[in-house]
């Protein structure tokens, strides 16, 4: 069984070897600001996957040219794509984020957005400007599906339903728009069975590519304190690893898996704690891909 890997379809996509840059343009979420609830989803604090330049007080320009310089010292000819990634990065007025997405585009060597979003932040207008913009630059549409059961999605604050994930993620790709999506593996009241499920679900929609992760308890976060009360059994790495060679065993061999792991940083963790990184399990997923 193989898998189509994320770097060297963005190489051929592009033709030319790339780098996404993370920039935090000061965004919230409707389950954070009240507009559909508060508190934002139990697992998540948006400090573990915020690199140090990315912060809302500093222009997108001025994120990305500190962001290229990091990577610049190491690929000095590499191309770059701008990662709308805290936070629902199309929950605004549609000028201020039409403003943000070409000012990104402005910066040298930045050749296209990867911006990520929830399926209840697409307004038609926007999905209108975006499948304009899909045919000027390289664009990729991120959603957050997290997960496909609905019951899950309810216990994790997360504000809306799987049907509608499913419907937008049709819809922005019927306009021709190469969409990804978010999946998390791991809540402990998800059966095998239910995630096979789950896989068959994600395997029908039209999707260019997937992030799987594992369920991490983050330190700050409404989950970390569900799990402190009442701690649960965590999957050891190998467990997770059989996990995924299951779980993508359902999915079409066109789909690209851009990672099976997030890693946030250590001070930040409760559980699971592997101590690899995310090239070491990715290399283990491939290793055990190939015995089978």
């Amino acid at each position: 069984m193989k898998y189509m890997e994320y770097g060297p379809w963005l190489q051929e996509q592009l033709g030319t070897k790339v780098q996404k840059i993370s920039v935090n343009a000061g965004f919230t979420c409707p389950n954070r600001d009240g507009t559909i609830g508060t508190g934002g989803c139990s697992f998540c604090n948006n400090q573990t996957f915020n690199p140090e330049y990315c912060k809302p007080t500093k222009s997108i320009t001025q994120q990305l040219e500190e962001g290229k310089h990091f990577f610049a010292r190491k690929y000095p000819h590499m191309k770059y794509l701008a990662y709308f990634q805290a936070y629902t990065n199309t929950y605004g007025q549609l000028e201020h984020l039409k403003n943000l997405y070409e000012e990104a585009l402005q910066v040298p060597d930045v050749v296209g957005l990867v911006i990520g979003t929830r399926p209840d932040c697409m307004p038609p207008a926007l999905l209108e400007y975006l499948t304009e913009l899909n045919h000027r630059t390289f664009l990729i549409v991120e959603y957050g599906i997290e997960s496909a059961n609905e019951n899950t999605l309810l216990r994790i604050n997360r504000g809306h339903t799987f049907a509608l994930s499913a419907q937008v993620i049709r819809q922005t790709a019927a306009c021709g728009i190469r969409v990804g999506a978010h999946i998390i593996l791991g809540f402990p009241w998800e059966s095998r069975e239910e995630l096979m499920h789950q896989a068959d679900e994600i395997a029908r929609l039209p999707l260019t590519t997937l992030k799987l992760h594992q369920l991490q308890i983050i330190k700050g976060t409404a989950l970390a304190d569900e799990y402190l009360q009442h701690p649960w059994p965590v999957p050891t790495a190998q467990d997770y690893i059989d996990l995924v060679l299951e779980y993508i065993s359902h999915l079409p061999s066109t789909l690209v898996l851009e990672r099976f792991v997030s890693q946030s940083p250590p001070e930040f963790v409760i559980a699971p704690q592997w101590g690899l990184k995310n090239y070491e399990f990715t290399n283990l997923v491939k290793q055990a891909l190939s015995r089978k």
